[in-house]
């Protein structure tokens, strides 16, 4: 006898916006959190100390000298 079992969207508190899956925030701030709390590899380290150490290299190279001196 029921015409329509779908529960209405779930207001979350912005103006014209409502939340079709109210979990959903939840979870994704969990996940985010999570991510956060991860250590940087040190693979990925040691990637970007290369790449610093080639950036500095490339820069003595091709500085660009102060006309005012």
């Amino acid at each position: 006898m029921t015409h329509n079992s779908k529960k209405p969207p779930v207001a979350n508190g912005l103006p014209g916006v409502t939340a079709v899956h109210p979990g959903v925030s939840a979870q994704l701030r969990e996940y985010y959190q999570s991510v956060q709390e991860e250590g940087i590899p040190e693979r990925f380290l040691s990637l970007l100390e290369r790449l610093d150490m080639a950036e500095r290299q490339a820069g003595d190279g091709h500085r660009i000298k102060d006309s005012t001196q």
